[in-house]
C-alpha cells in the first residue's frame, strides 16, 4: 500500500504539476514519477562524482592526460 503525504507546492511548482497534468498524468503519477525522476538524478550526480574523484585520485591516468596534452601542445601549428 502506498503511504499518503500532503504537500504544500509554491507557484513554480504547482505551474510544474498543472504542466505534467496537462500531459494526461494524474496529479498522483505526476508527483511520483517526478521523486523518482528526482532521486535518479541525485544518484546520477553522486556516480559521476565518485568517478571524477576516482579519476582525479588515478596518478597513471593524471599522468596520460599531461602526457597527451604535452603531446597535442607539440603537434599544435606555430602562429
Amino acid at each position: 500500500m502506498g503511504v499518503a503525504i500532503s504537500v504544500r507546492l509554491d507557484d513554480e511548482s504547482h505551474r510544474a504539476l498543472m504542466q505534467l497534468e496537462a500531459t494526461g498524468m494524474t496529479r498522483s503519477e505526476a508527483i511520483r514519477s517526478s521523486v523518482v525522476a528526482a532521486a535518479a538524478r541525485l544518484a546520477e550526480h553522486r556516480a559521476l562524482a565518485a568517478e571524477a574523484a576516482a579519476l582525479e585520485a588515478d596518478e597513471l591516468d593524471r599522468r596520460e592526460m599531461r602526457e597527451v596534452a604535452a603531446m597535442m601542445e607539440d603537434l599544435r601549428a606555430p602562429w
